[in-house]
């Protein structure tokens, strides 16, 4: 069964990752065949000059230990180096997966949950990072047979040549071992990563199962892979134990009819006593060829697992260019002929739009109008199946990745701050800029933030995960991040919703201030936020009905039929309450931002 691409070049990127300490098992573990190999002819070399009395019978015992000593030695070796090279194998495939993840476009990434991404990086990293150790250690598993098979013809032939006689349904063995392992771990591996996925899913709407009492509903749909799972798993194991039954059987044998070959040997004057101590110790050694099912069935899992890995690490790039902004210019944004398409389904056609540098532009519409999918484009979270995005006149395909995010930034409805990547307020508001205390507390006050922070236990300084927030006030945090960058094209996609009218007003001043000109492209779903943007663009299936003041578009009974819903829910606001976005994200935020980007 040949390997499929991604994992093959994954794997082999791998092995050359850690070519250094992969030559250090494969010489140790070489080394350590050797002195294997040498021990039993020096054991009955020893044996034949002590049964004679001879002289140097006494150095001859010495070398013996000597190479006992060493091949414990060599072994212990190969145990750490293999430990070593496993560790940095999988830290190597998991950066790659990672890396693949996150430098493709959202959309792309959109199709692995969470779940299944923590199983990938986790369990099928491990997996397949054991690959280039196994390789190592399968030559000396090869070696010391074959080598044994030698010593053995040379000891007497009759003994090789009974030994051989059974090898054939010994490679019978370990090509059913391999083959019928290969068809049980690749399904149990994605039963494993479904299982995962859904428990994931389940944790993170865990207040809503409780609410709604769905909780064995939950537990149900969690486990439904399970019974795929436990019939791959057993049948691993029920083949692994078949492959020990068997070669339990059939190893003893062999070494049997060499031992006794060899006696027969002895009798007949042919083999001496030290002859016959060796030639049963390396039929053994030749019967160890079995010890290759070990690499074999850690190859044949990493290789199933460079599989689901593969599909991470192979996601396709968001390519970037080398042009850099022309300096002091406004920030004008331009689309031209805009369209997006996702399986089959447009979400944005034909949009062309022309955004003066400097001004606040709010885009409204429906749910599914294509709002947060312009947003998207606006600022290259995603690309345009078609058309052009232009910014100050240069296509935001053609620009540097560190020239496009410091020219533009984010904040979002639902922002997420990591306690891991940033573990305090401070360095989570600062996250992918290099800013200062002083910059970071500035943009607090501008997003409202600073007073509620300074309330926490430890101020800034608070780690993430040990700061409970609303919705509104992690809103506050995601906005305070957006200003941290100093861009020209500041893009906000619905991430106000949860502030109080009141704050909402605050940062619009705050962001009409002289120090933080910039171009502002808001997804609004309020009427305030429209009303005091400088143009409205009103979205409609996909593409832009009219564009124009605020003003003007409300004499128009539809356009004023998009914000009913809102005005409706407006009635009994409250203020910090998290609440869902009345428009959900055609494309998902990222989880992690880019560099110079708030979320």
């Amino acid at each position: 069964m040949a390997w499929s691409t991604g994992s093959d070049r994954l794997l082999r990127g791998a092995v050359r990752h850690t070519a250094g300490t992969t030559a250090a098992l494969l010489l140790c573990s070489v080394a350590g065949a050797a002195c294997s190999l040498a021990v039993p002819a020096l054991a009955g070399r020893t044996l034949d000059l002590l049964l004679r009395h001879q002289a140097d019978a006494d150095t001859w015992l010495l070398w013996t230990a000597v190479l006992l000593v060493a091949e414990v030695l060599l072994e212990t070796g190969s145990v750490l180096l293999t430990q070593l090279a496993n560790a940095r194998a999988t830290a190597w495939i998991r950066l790659r997966a990672l890396g693949g993840l996150l430098g493709t476009a959202p959309h792309r990434a959109a199709p692995h949950s969470g779940g299944d991404v923590a199983a990938r990086l986790c369990v099928n990293a491990t997996d397949s990072g054991t690959a280039p150790a196994a390789l190592a250690t399968s030559v000396s598993s090869v070696l010391v047979p074959i080598g044994a098979l030698v010593a053995l013809a040379l000891i007497h032939l009759w003994t090789a040549a009974v030994f051989v006689a059974g090898l054939p349904l010994l490679l019978l063995l370990l090509r059913a071992f391999a083959t019928q392992s290969s068809d049980s771990v690749v399904p149990y591996q994605r039963a494993q990563g479904a299982v995962a996925a859904r428990l994931a899913e389940a944790l993170s709407g865990a207040r809503t199962i409780a609410a709604a009492g769905t909780a064995r509903h939950e537990e149900e749909r969690v486990l439904a892979p399970l019974p795929e799972m436990t019939r791959h798993g057993t049948r691993m194991w029920r083949v692994h134990g078949r492959a020990v039954a068997r070669s339990g059987v059939l190893l003893p044998l062999l070494t049997t009819a060499v031992v006794a070959v060899a006696g027969v040997a002895l009798a007949a004057g042919e083999v001496s006593v030290g002859g016959l101590l060796a030639a049963s110790r390396y039929a053994a050694l030749a019967a160890g060829i079995g010890g290759i099912a070990a690499p074999l069935g850690t190859l044949v899992r990493a290789r199933g697992a460079a599989r689901r890995t593969a599909e991470l690490a192979d996601l396709a790039p968001m390519s970037h260019g080398s042009a850099v902004l022309p300096p002091d210019a406004p920030g004008t944004l331009e689309l031209r002929g805009v369209r997006v398409t996702r399986d089959g389904v447009p979400l944005i056609t034909d949009v062309t739009l022309s955004i003066d540098g400097g001004s606040t532009v709010a885009v409204v519409g429906r749910s599914g109008s294509g709002k947060s999918t312009l947003a998207a484009v606006a600022g290259r979270l995603t690309d345009p199946d078609a058309g052009s995005v232009l910014l100050d006149g240069v296509d935001l395909a053609e620009l540097s990745r560190s020239e496009l995010r410091g020219a533009t930034s984010y904040a979002f409805a639902r922002p997420v701050f990591d306690g891991g990547a940033t573990p305090t307020v401070g360095a989570a508001l600062a996250a992918g800029s290099p800013a200062t205390p002083a910059s970071v507390r500035d943009a607090a006050k501008a997003a409202c933030a600073d007073t509620f922070v300074r309330l926490l236990p430890l101020g800034y300084d608070t780690p993430v995960d040990d700061a409970p927030l609303s919705g509104g006030e992690a809103q506050r945090l995601g906005l305070a991040r957006a200003f941290i960058g100093q861009g020209r094209l500041m893009i906000l996609d619905d991430a106000t919703s949860s502030l109080d009218t009141a704050t909402e007003r605050q940062v619009e001043r705050a962001l009409a201030t002289p120090s933080r000109a910039c171009t502002r492209l808001i997804v609004a779903h309020r009427v305030s936020t429209a009303a005091r943007a400088d143009q409205v663009v009103w979205m409609e299936a996909g593409r832009v009905r009219r564009s124009g003041p605020h003003g003007v578009l409300w004499e128009e009974p539809e356009y004023r039929a998009v914000f009913a819903a809102e005005a409706r829910s407006a009635e009994s606001p409250s203020a910090d309450a998290p609440r869902t976005s009345t428009a959900p994200d055609a494309l998902p935020a990222p989880a992690v931002p880019a560099t110079g980007a708030g979320q």
